[in-house]
């Protein structure tokens, strides 16, 4: 697609670009006064952009709690974009390679790190790093720590607070109708993108289509969309409506 997406904002639901959601989060007003009615303790919290390397125009933001875990984060990235097959999955912070089960052998090169480990302890702002799910039909992705903040602690350790509109994409075969299919065989060749009319006349057949989904891994393996988070990001604002 390579195209420049807009979100919604978590607390008002004005639409902005990945880089424009960052400056308008900084001055949102609904953001101020969610973040002024908290009490008790008080933590740190890092902000994250979260995007795919090869398709950048699929992006989360999100704010996580400084004692969450890269485990914790490798969870939440698996439920809102990735897990299909339960696939391997590892970071890249700093040339150090953090797995959920490390091999501590050495035989290939330093052994990678637990991700059981807090990101206070290995993030800092302005940091970019890497992260790869499946390490067969991988899909890649960049994090970049855009600030951090102190606050009241929230029940969520990590917090959505935007990501990418779901994409609305034309049929390939008739130019008229929004895709609801790809398929798996076609989009190598740079198009499979169906409408559901055209998907049901398809000559790779019905077992080589996935769904349209809102992700960077749309088309991969067996990935099918979250189970766990709607398509299309809902604010606060709408829910309450």
């Amino acid at each position: 697609m390579g195209i420049q997406t807009k979100g919604k904002c978590k607390y008002c639901g004005k639409e902005y670009t990945k880089g424009n959601m960052f400056k308008h989060l900084a001055s949102c007003k609904g953001r101020k006064a969610a973040l002024e009615s908290g009490t008790g303790r008080k933590c740190g919290y890092f902000e994250l952009a979260v995007y795919g390397k090869y398709s950048k125009e699929y992006w989360l933001i999100l704010e996580v709690r400084e004692n969450a875990t890269l485990k914790d984060l490798d969870d939440f990235l698996r439920d809102i974009w990735l897990e299909c097959c339960g696939h391997l999955s590892s970071f890249e912070i700093g040339g150090v390679t953090y797995d959920a089960y490390p091999d501590t052998s050495s035989f290939w090169g330093p052994p990678a790190k637990s991700m059981n480990c807090k990101l206070k302890t290995v993030l800092q702002t302005g940091m970019k790093f890497g992260y790869e799910y499946d390490f067969g039909s991988s899909t890649v992705l960049v994090l970049e720590v855009h600030g951090y903040r102190e606050g009241f602690m929230t029940k969520e350790k990590i917090t959505l607070l935007s990501r990418n509109n779901m994409p609305e994409i034309e049929c390939d075969v008739c130019h008229q109708k929004k895709a609801a299919a790809i398929c798996t065989e076609c989009i190598y060749d740079g198009g499979g993108f169906l409408c559901e009319d055209c998907a049901k006349e398809h000559e790779c057949g019905e077992d080589m289509l996935l769904p349209v989904c809102n992700s960077p891994r749309m088309g991969v393996c067996a990935y099918s969309g979250s189970e766990v988070y709607p398509e299309q990001f809902v604010p606060d604002c709408e829910n309450e409506s």
